[in-house]
Parts: C-alpha cells; sequence; structure tokens
C-alpha cells in the first residue's frame, strides 16, 4: 500500500508522462487512497484522458466530479451541430450498430440511448463521440440486450477463461444472472484478473461484471 503522498506523486507523474494531458490545468488531491482530479480541461476528450492516467497508477480510486469541461470560444458548436457529428461518427465506426442508437445533445453533452448486443459495440459507441469538437460530457445509456440464455453465456464466460488465463481458469468461480456476472476466485497477478474481467465482458449478452477475483499475495 502507497501513501497518500506517494499516490499523489505517482499519480501527477502518469498525468506528466502522457502527452496527450496539459497536467498543468489538473490539481490531484489524494485521501485515504481515493485520488480526486480538480480543474478545468478544454475538452472532455481531456478529462477522459486524465481519468484514464490516473486509474493506470495501481491502487486507485479515481474520482474527477471536480475537474469541469470549458470549451473554449473558438469550439463552441450548437447542440444540433454536434448531434449532427455524433450520428455520422457512429454511422463510420464499423463496431458500431448505429441504427440501434439514437443521439440528444444538451449543452454540449451526448446522451447516448438504444441497445445493442455487445459490451464492446456499447464502448466503442462512446468512443467514437467523446472526441468530437464542442463535447463537454457523454452519458452512456446504451443496454445490452441478451441474445443467449443465462447457462451460455456462463458456458462461454468459462471457455474463454480456459483460453485466456489457462492456469487459473479451474479456480475461477462464474454466476451469471440476468445478463450480470459476477466472478470469484484467486489469480496470480493483476493482468490474469484483468483478462478474466475482459473475457467475461466478452460474452453477448453481459451488461455487467462484478469482478471479486482476488490476486494471490
Amino acid at each position: 500500500m502507497h501513501s497518500d503522498r506517494e499516490l499523489q506523486r505517482r499519480v501527477l507523474d502518469e498525468l506528466k508522462w502522457d502527452p496527450s494531458i496539459r497536467e498543468t490545468d489538473i490539481g490531484v488531491g489524494v485521501h485515504g487512497g481515493v485520488v480526486t482530479l480538480s480543474g478545468c480541461v478544454d475538452s472532455y476528450a481531456q478529462k477522459v484522458a486524465a481519468e484514464r492516467a490516473a486509474e493506470r497508477v495501481g491502487g486507485t480510486r479515481v474520482e474527477s466530479d471536480a475537474l469541469k469541461v470549458t470549451v473554449p470560444l473558438t469550439h463552441e458548436r450548437q447542440d444540433v451541430n454536434i448531434a449532427e457529428e455524433a450520428r455520422r461518427a457512429l454511422a463510420w465506426d464499423v463496431e458500431v450498430p448505429d441504427e440501434r442508437i439514437t443521439v440528444t445533445v444538451e449543452s454540449g453533452r451526448i446522451t447516448l440511448d438504444g441497445s445493442v448486443h455487445w459490451q464492446f459495440q456499447r464502448a466503442a459507441a462512446e468512443r467514437a463521440v467523446r472526441s468530437l469538437i464542442g463535447v463537454t460530457g457523454v452519458v452512456n445509456r446504451i443496454q445490452i440486450a441478451p441474445v443467449i440464455s443465462v447457462s451460455d453465456v456462463s458456458q462461454r464466460i468459462r471457455d474463454a477463461l480456459r483460453r485466456s488465463a489457462e492456469e487459473d481458469a479451474g479456480r475461477i468461480e462464474v454466476e451469471a444472472l440476468d445478463g450480470k456476472v459476477i466472478l470469484r476466485g484467486t489469480v496470480r497477478s493483476r493482468s490474469e484478473r484483468r483478462d478474466a474481467v475482459r473475457a467475461a465482458w466478452s460474452a453477448p449478452g453481459v451488461n455487467d461484471v462484478d469482478d471479486r477475483v482476488e490476486v494471490a499475495r
């Protein structure tokens, strides 16, 4: 476990290391192991990049409500124009079933609604629009519509775990119910834990993953 001061230093170093982030605009506070980002950035993409950078520092939980997006006057756009651009971005992304997604925009904040069959499609839709000029935030309300039975989801996850974390697959318990997957057990490393979670999300019909896997010490 790192001290709050050490975590703060590590997060600041990570922000400086990422060339896409202007770290001088971002404040970093740490209390009880929780990292709070504050300040002002000029795009939602900058905010997301800062959140991702902080999350890359092991052992951190990140809160970013105090990190505000203020779009420069030169980048301000009307909501109707942002919505049109967002629909085009979704249509051009091969991973996004854009015909199943609707877009609304208010004060630069994009809201995505609809349903898809896979988690990667839901993530791709958000990724496609968050870097558009004038965007101040993205609310992803896209649902994942189950396409197979719960038992099939559970089996597919187990199969994927055996492929991506073969030695530890047998030590991970998988429970699936109404699109939610719960993972329990132990693995040898953080990377294998990430593999297990990624495998769970890759199964069709999964809309939530509760990661309770522990890393053996």
